[in-house]
């Protein structure tokens, strides 16, 4: 049976690309279950349970060393929160950064998307501040583990006159895969030209395994809040990222409703696992009925039960610490961290991305 690990989440819906939601205010996530399948909803506790046992103990004894943490505000600058208070301790970068995604080397660059046309624009910057660099047109950037390559979208922003003209926009959607060291990129289609359907594949999050080879690609609905996913591509012999050689969708199980219910977004931890935001349902008009944040094998089988959110509130930005010890991610605008199973709290409001780093 899989064990249990309770961590809550609330806020506000996040504004982003292909995100339906409904907003709510002053909420906390409710209270973990005991069953390994959870039910769809459930009271909601402002003072959500830890998990019993080791697990807590760990994170407790970890927690004077919490590893630093880099978010973008509501107003689109790049800051450096203090772990422990979630007070900016640092503005890096003051106006324009987007809030889809930002990733931390290991050797200390951050790298990030600004706006900048229709396709948005990567820059990086020394982790303790300084003058950013261009990298490339795109968003949504993921460094590898060993700090070497960087993969990002090069897709259109879904707004008015970015899909402009008669050609086939699927051929405006890419996955691009670049070597940091020289700026060699490979770009991959989302399918083969002859299997293109005429509806795009948006790439909402992008997460690499500890390999430094697979990615975990999430994404975004492609119309009528159906088509969400995470796909697991492996960038040494696939071609595309939606099937294809070297790509595994990762299915979704457990209660409820598997059939219906989605993976908004996933990403990997250290040991090869997922963490993801499970969503029920899909479909249009939109019927929020669950959140779930869930660990999961590749395979999409419940191993940890991390929380139980809010149904009307998007859970996005997920990310897990390089030893697999914190997770973190937004319900809607708020950045909640879980120290290893511990009892997890609401640590900043007026976020729309978050990282380690």
């Amino acid at each position: 049976m899989p064990s249990l690990r309770c961590l809550s989440s609330s806020g506000a819906l996040r504004p982003g690309r292909l995100v339906l939601g409904i907003a709510a205010s002053g909420m906390l996530v409710s209270a973990c279950m005991s069953s390994s399948t959870p039910a769809a909803t459930q009271a909601p506790s402002s003072v959500p349970a830890s998990s019993a046992g080791p697990a807590g103990a760990a994170a407790t004894s970890a927690a004077a060393t919490a590893p630093g943490i880099v978010a973008v505000t509501t107003a689109g600058a790049l800051v450096r929160l203090n772990p422990a208070t979630g007070a900016t301790e640092q503005t890096l970068v003051s106006s324009g950064v987007l809030g889809d995604e930002i990733s931390a080397s290991a050797t200390g660059t951050l790298y990030f998307a600004v706006k900048s046309g229709c396709t948005g624009k990567i820059e990086s910057i020394p982790a303790s501040g300084g003058t950013p660099a261009v990298i490339a047109s795109g968003s949504v950037p993921a460094v590898s583990p060993d700090g070497t390559r960087l993969g990002y979208a090069d897709e259109p922003a879904q707004q008015e006159g970015c899909l402009t003209g008669s050609g086939d926009p699927v051929s405006l959607y890419h996955l691009e895969i670049r070597k940091l060291s020289g700026g060699t990129t490979t770009a991959l289609r989302a399918v083969p030209a002859s299997q293109d359907s005429g509806l795009p594949s948006p790439i909402s999050h992008l997460s690499w395994s500890s390999d430094n080879v697979h990615l975990a690609v999430s994404i975004a609905a492609v119309q009528d809040n159906e088509g969400w996913g995470v796909n697991l591509v492996d960038t040494s012999r696939a071609r595309y990222y939606l099937s294809g050689t070297g790509v595994t969708s990762v299915p979704v199980t457990g209660g409820p409703t598997p059939q219906q219910s989605y993976l908004r977004e996933g990403v990997y931890m250290p040991g090869g696992g997922l963490f993801v935001s499970r969503a029920c349902c899909g479909g249009d008009p939109p019927r929020n009925t669950s959140r779930l944040m869930w660990e999961v094998g590749t395979d999409g089988l419940l191993t940890h039960q991390v929380a139980v959110g809010f149904a009307t509130v998007d859970h996005t930005s997920l990310d897990v610490s390089a030893d697999g010890r914190w997770l973190l991610y937004l319900a809607g605008n708020d950045l909640y961290v879980s120290p290893g199973g511990a009892r997890p709290h609401r640590l900043r409001t007026g976020l729309t991305a978050a990282a380690w780093g």
